[in-house]
């Protein structure tokens, strides 16, 4: 069955460049200039998968409204926002708002299309029975690396893909030290370092939200991060 990919993006140029790029790769593809044509669309059908802008025409915030729409209508539809804001504050509320990643327009479009094509290998792969083959356990931590799932104490854990392959990266070698630029690399991200650490930062904020003990994750200064277990899985 072909994906269908909606874009939501008032700057026309740029929303027509991203569209004959996913069509040349073969996926049906909609676009649309503002919030209110996206849903009035969305209504008669929901695509498989919606790529957002923040501002749409005269609203500020409109792909943070849609997007906070579109979550209520379906808990699994995969939501990219694709915009030039790319402060720490906006990211973490286009997260917040449970978009499943959150991207700037300076990606180069082979990875725009690598993130997309994982968003549907994971929507996929939720639809596949469990395999043991697949389970990565570190104490109170499990990893299904097919599902692109995150267990903590037996608690799902809501990460974006971003954050799931950097958990994955730090955790399937306990107590190494990850650099910044191995974090990018395996998680298939290429970004500055403030961005990983705000990454990290909020990884760590989702895990003491089912744990206010969890502290596995350590930052070792000038080198990166390393996941080490709790004191009491040594033992």
């Amino acid at each position: 069955m072909t994906k269908r990919i909606a874009i939501v993006e008032d700057e026309a140029a740029i929303r027509e460049n991203y569209a004959d790029v996913l069509r040349n790769q073969g996926y049906q593809v909609q676009t649309y200039a503002n919030r209110e044509t996206a849903t009035q669309a969305f209504l008669l059908h929901l695509p498989h998968l919606v790529i957002l802008d923040i501002s749409l025409e005269q609203e500020y915030d409109g792909g943070f409204t849609l997007c906070q729409w579109l979550r209520s209508l379906s808990k699994t539809l995969p939501i990219i926002f694709l915009t030039a804001r790319d402060n720490d504050f906006d990211t973490v509320s286009g997260l917040r708002i449970g978009a499943d990643d959150y991207l700037t327009k300076d990606i180069s479009l082979p990875h725009l299309s690598a993130r997309i094509a994982a968003l549907f290998r994971r929507e996929d792969a939720l639809k596949q029975p469990q395999t043991e083959d697949h389970l990565l356990n570190a104490g109170a931590l499990t990893i299904d690396s097919q599902r692109m799932t995150i267990l903590w104490q037996q608690q799902a854990i809501d990460l974006t893909i971003t954050e799931f392959w950097m958990v994955y990266a730090l955790a399937k070698h306990i107590g190494h030290v990850k650099s910044r630029e191995q974090l990018m690399k395996e998680s298939k991200i290429y970004v500055d370092d403030s961005t990983i650490t705000s990454h990290i930062k909020r990884i760590r904020k989702k895990f003491l939200k089912v744990d206010q003990h969890f502290d596995c994750i350590e930052t070792v200064y000038g080198m990166g991060y390393r996941w080490n277990l709790p004191q009491a899985d040594h033992t």
